[in-house]
């Protein structure tokens, strides 16, 4: 067994050796611990040197504190335009899928407004499911919103568009899974069809729906970094420019990246914690 022995201010390292003609041969290596000490304490305050040069200086880190603070707007913002979108269009598709055949047998002008709000939705989903997000955050603001001078509107308008794509097929799928009793329970209570989706279905679909909605708002925080390409001061750009600045580009793009990770795991152990409270709320 080799051993670490502490001799003084020198760290003793010994060394095992077989050697066919001297036999076994014990060498030393010897490391001061002064040295190791200095060169610790050295980069230690090399490092601190840097992080007030990148951040202190000129007070940089307030820039990262608004590109934080603009992250979260719009991230909170385009979920929040992402499930209005994704409730409408959810419950447009859910609707065509379930009574299509009756509304068909029965004609009217319901079934065709139907239909053609159907083929809108559809439409609407394979844009935005088929086209990068940054494509459209900039064709919103260089194009749609071209005489808007804040990024932050036109990115949360963007990434809301974007999201509810996603939102409605998971909503979709949400009120696909609910028993097709529910509906028929809420006609005995003298519900119509609109009334019976928003008092009886929609609550139901949101709790079955709940982890993985959460999970969208944890994708839609990362994708909102590409909010630089508008000219919107988000973490990402912030970092960016700060690197841009001080010509140190490892300090304030693994601190973005820090924040991302920290972020995300907050949520996920969030998402957890509600996962496992609602199977519990199941039995």
């Amino acid at each position: 067994m080799v051993s670490v022995v502490l001799h003084g201010s020198f760290l003793v390292y010994p060394e095992v050796k077989i050697n066919k003609r001297k036999g076994m041969v014990i060498s030393m290596t010897v490391i001061s611990t002064t040295a190791i000490t200095d060169w610790f304490s050295s980069s230690l305050a090399d490092f601190g040197a840097k992080l007030q040069m990148v951040f202190v200086e000129e007070d940089r880190y307030q820039q990262m504190i608004r590109g934080f603070l603009n992250t979260l707007q719009i991230t909170a913002g385009a979920l929040g335009v992402g499930i209005i979108i994704g409730i409408v269009v959810a419950a447009i598709r859910s609707s065509y899928d379930k009574n299509k055949e009756s509304l068909k047998l029965r004609g009217g002008v319901g079934y065709h407004i139907l239909r053609i709000l159907n083929l809108i939705c559809r439409f609407y989903l394979t844009v935005i499911r088929g086209t990068p997000v940054v494509v459209q955050l900039m064709i919103a603001y260089l194009i749609i919103f071209a005489s808007s001078k804040n990024g932050v509107p036109v990115a949360i308008f963007a990434f809301g568009v974007n999201s509810g794509a996603y939102v409605a097929e998971i909503f979709r799928g949400g009120i696909m899974s609910i028993d097709g009793g529910q509906f028929e329970a809420g006609r005995s209570l003298g519900f119509n069809y609109l009334q019976t989706m928003w008092h009886i279905i929609i609550p139901q679909m949101f709790k079955a729906v709940l982890p993985t909605l959460c999970n969208e708002f944890i994708a839609l925080l990362k994708e909102t970094s590409v909010a630089g390409y508008v000219g919107v001061v988000d973490l990402t750009k912030a970092g960016n420019i700060i690197a841009g600045r001080t010509f140190n580009y490892f300090i304030p793009l693994f601190t973005v990246a820090l924040v991302y990770l920290a972020l995300v795991v907050i949520l996920s152990w969030l998402v957890g914690r509600l996962e496992r409270r609602l199977r519990r709320s199941e039995r």
